[in-house]
């Protein structure tokens, strides 16, 4: 058996005001009437939008409110779109927690954080390759 991540759901407090934000970043979901989750296609995966309380129920966890220990990347192919998804962000509600600059590591990124507070790198790694569908290829000879 293959090893595979293929959904992340996000617990959000206010899921129509989630839906904006990523919508306003040119996300497209589907469903999410009544209590049910959105759900976005993001090229071989899924990433779902739901009720930050019934997510904590049902996934059997007693839910602190506090960071989960997980944060998010988005890996574009240039400075230039990092600095227009960035603005993008913070025109839809998110909060820019670093303005998008050089990294320690040779690349270029900011970190925002949606509505809820999940953290989300928009990044550009020079030493990594982009698909024609928005992937990344690993340079494997760096590491």
């Amino acid at each position: 058996m293959g090893h595979t991540l293929n959904v992340v759901t996000l617990g959000v407090r206010d899921k129509e005001r989630a839906r904006a934000f990523y919508d306003t970043l040119g996300w497209r979901g589907r469903g999410g009437t009544a209590d049910d989750p959105v759900f976005y296609h993001s090229r071989g995966m899924v990433v779902a939008l739901w009720d930050r309380a019934s997510l904590a129920t049902d996934s059997c966890v007693q839910d602190d409110g506090g960071w989960g220990g997980v944060t998010f990347a988005y890996n574009v192919g240039s400075e230039a779109e990092v600095d227009a998804i960035t603005e993008a962000a913070r025109g839809a509600g998110g909060t820019v927690a670093r303005e998008p600059s050089a990294t320690f590591w040779g690349g270029y990124s900011a970190m925002v954080h949606d509505p809820d507070g999940h953290p989300w790198e928009i990044a550009h790694n020079p030493h990594w390759g982009t698909t024609g569908d928005g992937g990344v290829v690993v340079d494997t000879r760096a590491g």
